[in-house]
């Protein structure tokens, strides 16, 4: 077998992950990647095969080359409590903003973050209606008198905005193109942000995940409709589109739709296959869609549960 032989230091573990030191075959430099804690070091040596450049099915491994537009700002937040990814993105000529997928918990680092940009939050949309955390949506209008609320007109919610398949939402310069993606639920959407006429940031909300996708055993979920909005809508996109889920319980923060192509333990496996598997999940529901699912209906405002 064809190898390259490097140097490993390995090390005793503490806690958490190993670290290890890899020496450059090339430039024989280390690079190091350090612990959140300290560690005792070993050396050991041994070789690791190259790697393989395409997978056993053909697809070849793509890792995101692409680059998005220098006068876009973009930022992805991250809320530790429902592993929900918020979404910044503004035009930085016009300063006009939209947030993708706001937590009601977090309004107020949103807002602060908007204020440092000196921003103006025109949209703030959500992918879906959530079931695991109640949306910001309702608040950041409050903060933001010139902000409205958007969501797909099939999910039922309250909003400012209905949008659907092929609609566009606006930002300065900017616009997201609007796939319908249902299965995790019926109004799912996924965002597109195109340049210079190909996709260079997509929000899959909960339709894709990272090595995964939203689950289908309830608000009128579908397996069978979610496995053919995925592979229809998103994963027909060039191999280093980056995609960017609402959602991820690992550390991860996004993925390509070549990775999914070869990786996805669901979506490689075929459309009977793939049922199957969601409907052995067994999943407990989510701690807060009690809670979640009435006030995303109203936009998030508690105020306008109908019991208040």
């Amino acid at each position: 077998m064809n190898v390259i032989p490097r140097c490993l230091h390995t090390v005793r573990r503490l806690s958490g992950l190993c670290p290890a030191v890899v020496l450059s075959a090339s430039a024989h430099r280390p690079v190091r990647f350090f612990p959140a804690r300290c560690h005792s070091w070993k050396l050991t040596c041994r070789s690791i095969p190259k790697p393989r450049p395409t997978h056993p099915t053909g697809v070849r491994c793509m890792s995101s080359t692409v680059q998005i537009p220098s006068d876009l700002l973009f930022r992805q937040l991250f809320d530790y409590q429902s592993y929900t990814y918020t979404y910044l993105l503004a035009d930085r000529q016009t300063k006009e903003a939209i947030l993708i997928d706001p937590v009601l918990e977090l309004v107020n680092r949103d807002a602060h973050l908007l204020e440092d940009l000196q921003l103006s939050l025109k949209f703030a949309v959500n992918t879906h209606c959530h079931a695991d955390h109640i949306t910001g949506t309702g608040e950041l209008k409050k903060r933001f008198p010139g902000c409205r609320s958007v969501i797909s007109e099939q999910s039922g919610a309250k909003a400012d905005v209905y949008i659907t398949e092929g609609d566009k939402v606006a930002f300065g310069s900017k616009v997201l193109e609007v796939l319908s993606t249902p299965g995790h639920t019926n109004g799912c959407l996924t965002f597109v942000l195109h340049h210079n006429e190909r996709p260079v940031l997509v929000f899959t909300g909960d339709a894709l995940l990272i090595r995964g996708c939203g689950r289908t055993d309830f608000q009128e979920g579908s397996s069978a409709t979610l496995y053919e909005s995925v592979h229809r809508k998103i994963l027909s996109m060039p191999l280093d589109t980056p995609l960017y889920p609402a959602h991820d319980y690992t550390g991860q923060t996004s993925t390509t739709v070549g990775e999914e192509k070869m990786y996805n333990a669901r979506l490689t496996k075929t459309k009977e296959e793939f049922i199957d598997i969601m409907e052995k999940l067994n999943l407990p529901y989510p701690k807060a869609i009690d809670k979640s699912l009435p006030a995303n209906m109203v936009c998030g405002v508690l105020e306008d549960l109908p019991n208040k």
